[in-house]
């Protein structure tokens, strides 16, 4: 059980910590240049485990497999425009509503008034904080969040019809080559830079690779509803990172919003009371994700 903890921590930390290189390279390229870059080498590595196999699958299959692909880019990238705009850890904060809204919209008890108003309280302390956010920073955030919850609903159908790691290994080669055409005539910034692609494949070794691995084997020893709780630790992680390697400093109040859409996740979760409820993946794996 303590080990299945610890997998899950160390999955958590090193997702921000990947998301927290991924923003130190928008020095030298643009956000999407290195969403494609993350994307491109996360399905390569991802693709020495998976060995993808396409025969026989019905429409169902392949519709589950698109909308899955599609909320996985596009989580990917939106994260990335929201974290080039705003601070990591409120980055990671809104984006984590869709995961909430999804919890949220699938429970029917009057008590989960009080993990809307918590969460909403969040949301108000954020919009109440001068100069951190922008208005391009909070909607990109959203967006990567309505993409995290589609990504949620639509895991459970993929799982059935695709094994192992061949769904996020498609999704990942798939938004390597739809984005590969904009980037390479328009976001072209960097790709000379051997450096660039060095924390390119870091960062999809971090973000992707070994949150996956981990969360894995860490599901098999830990409840769902735990693993949950757990996950719902992801925007204090990434504000701790953020601070740590990039130096971003978050204000009292920026720091209370978080706790409070922390503390509506967890609510949620934990009053599901064994109830099924979606476990929320990683930003870009899954997560990243940021």
């Amino acid at each position: 059980m303590k080990r299945a903890l610890a997998m899950v921590i160390g999955s958590i930390v090193s997702v921000q910590i990947g998301a927290a290189f991924a923003k130190s390279a928008f020095a030298i390229t643009s956000p999407l240049t290195m969403s494609w870059l993350r994307i491109t080498c996360a399905g390569l590595i991802l693709l020495t485990f998976a060995r993808p196999d396409f025969r026989h699958k019905s429409t169902a299959a392949w519709r589950a497999l698109a909308a899955y692909s599609l909320a996985l880019v596009a989580m990917n990238v939106t994260i990335y425009q929201a974290m080039a705009r705003i601070p990591l850890g409120l980055a990671v904060t809104l984006e984590f509503l869709g995961p909430l809204a999804v919890g949220l919209f699938t429970r029917r008890g009057w008590r989960d008034l009080i993990w809307v108003g918590l969460a909403g309280l969040g949301v108000a302390l954020l919009g109440g904080s001068p100069g951190s956010l922008t208005w391009a920073g909070v909607g990109f955030a959203l967006v990567a969040g309505a993409a995290w919850g589609v990504y949620i609903l639509v895991t459970p159908s993929v799982g059935r019809h695709w094994p192992g790691a061949t769904p996020v290994t498609v999704a990942n080669l798939t938004g390597a080559a739809v984005l590969a055409l904009p980037v390479l005539l328009l976001n072209r910034t960097g790709l000379g830079n051997w450096r660039l692609w060095g924390l390119a494949a870091a960062v999809g070794l971090l973000s992707s690779v070994i949150p996956y691995i981990l969360e894995l084997r860490a599901l098999r020893h830990l409840e769902r509803r735990v693993f949950s709780v757990l996950m719902s630790l992801e925007p204090a992680v990434a504000a701790l990172t953020a601070l740590i390697i990039l130096g971003e400093q978050l204000t009292w109040l920026e720091w209370l919003a978080i706790g409070c859409v922390i503390a509506a996740s967890v609510g949620i979760t934990w009053s599901a009371r064994g109830a099924t409820k979606p476990t929320p993946p990683h930003s870009a794996l899954d997560v990243d994700q940021a």
